[in-house]
């Protein structure tokens, strides 16, 4: 059973909802990634996903498009991802950790070092999940199981447009949870129909039988209650992108904790 699995379970038995935040690995400071990620983990995150930068992330609003960004012009790419991943696991390893981003990086990564470099690195440096974009569930079995026989998930983002065969076809591949898009735009929109989230997810629940996250437009502690009153996850990326890029370098890890610990409490009123 995976890391992501045994938190999730856990957290559903006791009558919790997992906290999700997103960070991109390298933004705003590369040398404090590792601080940040140990940092939303004791202010009450669950499940970390950390970004992989790229340089053309199709469902990324203005606010990650420029973090991934900063971090590209400082140099951070899936090497240093890695790094990251492994120095966090030195002192957390509990807390499972998603990569999220794009193929290109990971075919990029294999094409370099050899098929199946980016899952044996992604194994050993401690990662527990990835959500691969642009891979859609029919042309990506085969990652799907090299990434279950070395212990890892392979998460899927499902949308407002998605069709019952295709939410079917995701439930057929997908662990450790799916991650619900809860807008039709990108991340960081202001627009969260909340209504709609409370349609979505119990037809999305008639064919997968995993744990529900939402994210997309979340921004704060209400966005967050109501979100959680019908998913079991909130996943929340580019507020917290914002609030960590406003901060200097001494202060940006307890930012991070100070915002996951005022949605963890929120999220445990309910």
């Amino acid at each position: 059973m995976s890391r992501i699995t045994t938190t999730l379970q856990s957290l559903q038995q006791a009558g919790r909802k997992a906290l999700i935040p997103y960070v991109t690995a390298g933004d705003p400071y590369p040398d404090a990634t590792v601080d940040v990620m140990l940092a939303l983990a004791d202010g009450g995150a669950d499940i970390i996903e950390l970004g992989v930068p790229f340089s053309d992330p199709m469902a990324d609003g203005p606010v990650i498009q420029q973090a991934s960004e900063r971090a590209l012009a400082k140099g951070i790419g899936m090497p240093q991802v890695l790094a990251a991943v492994k120095g966090f696991r030195e002192r957390n390893d509990t807390t499972p950790v998603v990569l999220m981003g794009y193929a290109n990086p990971i075919e990029r990564y294999d094409q370099r070092l050899g098929a199946g470099a980016f899952i044996a690195a992604a194994r050993d440096a401690g990662v527990d999940g990835v959500l691969v974009v642009d891979y859609p569930p029919e042309e990506c079995e085969g990652f799907a199981s090299a990434l279950k026989a070395a212990g890892l998930d392979l998460i899927f983002l499902l949308a407002p447009t998605s069709t019952d065969a295709r939410i079917a076809e995701v439930a057929r591949i997908a662990s450790g949870y799916v991650y619900y898009v809860s807008l039709k735009g990108v991340t960081g929109a202001g627009h969260l129909d909340t209504a709609a989230v409370a349609e979505a997810v119990p037809r999305i629940r008639r064919h997968v039988k995993i744990p529900v996250g939402v994210g997309f437009g979340i921004r704060d502690a209400q966005s967050a209650q109501a979100v959680a009153r019908v998913a079991d996850a909130v996943v929340i990326g580019s507020r917290l992108v914002q609030i960590l890029n406003d901060q200097p370098r001494e202060t940006v890890a307890a930012a991070g904790k100070a915002f996951m610990a005022e949605i963890r409490a929120a999220l445990d009123t309910l």
